[in-house]
């Protein structure tokens, strides 16, 4: 694995009760790459995120994250992999019984950090998507778009190399997405990784990163042609 590599599978494999999902999966992204992971539901982009932060193990193959070989890390290894990714759920995954700045909090509170850089910390990842003036309130006062962005604050508090986003503009409205992807591009323009669950190829369109689909259990790199997505020659 290169330097330049922060994701690599190598000839993975994975099959839920009898019906394989993954056969011969190859991928990297690179240091600071955006990408889409795109295909219909059911397909297995959700688990090779899973992959990614151990909550999935393949049944053959190599998983790596950054310099971590993830599928053969110990369980006391895990969490050193899981503060290298920031991850974004389409469901938000919010503790509602506290408010902003506790919740993006809890990210640091369970790594150790102290009191000071912890706060320190949560105002600067509030600032980065525009909700310092928000940190007083319950996840229950905030729409779904504003939701969503305390949930990137949250991934971001560790200053994870990579990002995993699965679906996160699945709930929101036209403008909560925009907003949205708008600080997703942001977060990758300072240096980030991203990688990306969407069904919604307008967003692919309008923001035209790399796009990478998986068919018949293996990922294919696509490119717009037109109003077409195309393969194209596999990634060196």
């Amino acid at each position: 694995m290169s330097e330049n590599t922060v994701i690599e599978l190598s000839n993975i494999s994975l099959s839920y009760e009898n019906r394989q999902v993954l056969k011969g999966v190859n991928f990297k992204l690179r240091n600071g790459e955006f990408c889409y992971l795109i295909g219909p539901t059911g397909i297995g982009k959700s688990s090779i995120l899973k992959m990614l932060y151990r909550d999935v193990e393949p049944d053959s193959g190599t998983v790596r994250v950054t310099d971590m070989p993830v599928n053969k890390l110990s369980m006391k290894q895990v969490p050193i992999l899981r503060r290298k990714l920031g991850i974004v759920f389409q469901d938000f995954q919010l503790l509602q019984d506290r408010n902003v700045f506790e919740n993006v909090a809890f990210a640091l509170q369970v790594t150790g950090e102290k009191p000071k850089y912890i706060k320190q910390r949560v105002l600067e990842v509030l600032s980065m998507v525009g909700l310092s003036h928000r940190s007083k309130n319950m996840p229950g006062d905030l729409s779904g778009g504003e939701q969503q962005r305390v949930v990137i604050a949250r991934a971001l508090a560790n200053e994870p190399r990579i990002l995993l986003a699965d679906e996160p503009t699945g709930n929101l409205d036209p403008k909560a997405t925009k907003d949205i992807m708008e600080i997703l591009k942001h977060i990758n323009n300072r240096g980030t990784a991203v990688l990306m669950i969407t069904h919604d190829y307008s967003i692919v369109k309008k923001y035209p990163y790399r796009t990478v689909r998986i068919l018949d259990g293996k990922v294919q790199d696509l490119a717009w042609k037109g109003d077409k997505l195309v393969p194209v020659m596999p990634r060196a």
